[in-house]
């Protein structure tokens, strides 16, 4: 019971502060560790721990301003699938947040400061900090031995403008792959068409969910295509069925709102509000009435404490539909510029369903109750700074996981970790079609149960990179990325990419093809 007290009063008072283990302090001009990783996500942080844990030195980047990613940025709502997948550092996680709410079990509903707190509270058992906002600018490789990187600042708050980071091995934890993609690494982004693969869900889908209803006029001018389309719909073809492209489904934020009076901040009109952007939703609601109230247009799932995690639901929500195509090869500028421009329209939605005469009273009613959390996000205006970047950058590794591995067609000896998700993937495009606005893009399909992963799919070949390994933006088609993608995997597989780390340079002088995955998985279970 005391150590149970120590750990809640610990976890309160780490909650909103900045912790001792995130640093902005000066590097030295040059460091050299055993093992580097990029990317302070959940998949990071559970790499970090498990480097120490094993007595090798580490360095983890962050090159954001908050640790935790999507987990300690919104997604209080876990997506799993089968429980039993969570093994090792993530069910710790998990279990720590479930004492902060009193209870012995692991908890899977959270507020997002709880997530920051526990994080911290694992990394400063660990004795690790995380360099925060330090992003990469370029490799330095040794034939297909990656010697180094060099780090820019990415906020005038950091100290020097460039660091150079030695290492045996380097681990890309990051939702982008920016070190991945520095590093001469084969990879794709957008969609394979259905055929590449054998595959039936992959390329370009017109399906049922999250979907207009028939009858949506897209014109400004209603039956008049000359007057131009409405906001947030694409000028020209969509395509056809299964083809391959480079789109990439659509981002968004989780948003945490609260219905406390003593804890609400008001939403108010944003700097760059402009309701042209939200009529798509009124001519939807035209031909489909209002008939949930919020829930039409948004999944309400409610947190402790009178909160919320709020994700996209039905035809228009938060998703910023092929606004995001750019951002996985985006410079560093362009990447903030479209995060701006999804805060925006993230800030207008909720504006706009609260205050517009055109939204029916007690839809406007029901907005009202909500506001930011006063106890969230202090340092980012109460909302989350964490963009929900579902799938960027995918590595071409030694073998590409794809929709016969989560369909159990197919199956691999080399396991790293599990999935059990849904093949999931949200609206990657909207389009005329027939004088009508229809979304394309959406993929939910389940599949029979939990299935492995490849350890070969977050390995590079080696004639590219034989020291670095990649559990996040890993080796997957599209669909079979859509599945894999949850945070809970990414801990786990985070876990696992240190533990062959590890061995890669106790006994393969770092080379991460070499590695024996069932003494890793036997380490895991320890």
């Amino acid at each position: 019971m005391k150590k149970r007290i120590s750990l809640l009063l610990a976890l309160f008072w780490i909650a909103g502060q900045v912790s001792a283990q995130e640093t902005w302090a000066p590097l030295p001009d040059e460091s050299q560790v055993d093992i580097c990783i990029y990317g302070a996500t959940s998949a990071g942080i559970t790499a970090a721990i498990e480097t120490r844990r094993q007595g090798h030195s580490v360095l983890l980047v962050e090159p954001g301003p908050r640790i935790g990613g999507l987990t300690a940025g919104g997604l209080g709502m876990t997506d799993i699938g089968k429980v039993e997948i969570i093994q090792g550092l993530a069910l710790n996680f998990y279990r720590r947040v479930g004492q902060v709410y009193g209870s012995s079990k692991p908890a899977f509903l959270f507020e997002p400061k709880v997530a920051l707190a526990v994080y911290r509270d694992m990394l400063s058992e660990a004795g690790i900090e995380v360099y925060m906002q330090r992003r990469i600018r370029s490799v330095r490789k040794q034939g297909n031995d990656i010697e180094s990187i060099l780090l820019e600042r990415a906020s005038k708050r950091v100290g020097q403008k460039r660091v150079r980071i030695r290492a045996m091995v380097f681990i890309d934890c990051s939702y982008e792959g920016d070190l991945m993609a520095r590093s001469g690494v084969t990879y794709t982004v957008g969609r394979e068409g259905d055929k590449a693969y054998g595959e039936e869900f992959n390329g370009l889908h017109v399906r049922e969910y999250h979907q207009f209803p028939d009858g949506v006029d897209p014109y400004r001018e209603k039956g008049n295509p000359r007057s131009g389309l409405l906001w947030g719909i694409l000028s020209g073809e969509m395509g056809t069925k299964g083809q391959a492209d480079r789109r990439v489904q659509a981002y968004n934020f989780r948003l945490a709102l609260t219905d406390d009076p003593a804890n609400r901040l008001p939403i108010t009109r944003p700097e760059r509000y402009d309701s042209t952007h939200y009529e798509l939703l009124l001519r939807w609601k035209e031909v489909e009435p209002w008939a949930r109230g919020v829930n039409d247009c948004f999944i309400w799932s409610l947190m402790p404490n009178h909160k919320t995690d709020v994700n996209n639901r039905g035809a228009f929500s938060t998703d910023m539909i092929g606004e995001n195509w750019d951002y996985p090869e985006a410079s560093y500028r362009q990447r903030e510029r479209i995060r701006q421009r999804h805060i925006d329209y993230t800030l207008g939605l909720l504006y706009f369903l609260s205050f517009d005469a055109r939204v029916p009273d007690s839809v406007r009613r029901e907005m009202q109750r909500w506001g930011w959390p006063r106890d969230e996000y202090e340092e980012h205006n109460h909302m989350t700074p964490q963009l929900y970047v579902r799938e960027a950058r995918r590595m071409v590794g030694r073998y590409v996981m794809t929709q016969a591995n989560c369909q159990q067609k197919t199956t691999v000896e080399d396991v790293i970790g599990w999935a059990a998700y849904t093949m999931d993937s949200h609206n990657t495009g909207r389009y005329v079609v027939n004088g009508m606005v229809k979304n394309e893009g959406d993929v939910e399909i389940g599949i029979p149960g939990k299935y492995p992963i490849s350890y070969r799919s977050l390995t590079p070949q080696e004639s590219e990179a034989r020291n670095l390994l990649v559990p996040v933006c890993l080796s997957a088609s599209h669909i079979a990325y859509g599945s894999i993608r949850m945070e809970p995997v990414f801990m786990v597989l985070g876990q696992t990419s240190a533990l062959a780390a590890c061995q890669a340079i106790e006994r393969h002088d770092g080379c991460v093809q070499r590695v024996e995955t069932k003494q890793v998985m036997e380490r895991l279970r320890e």
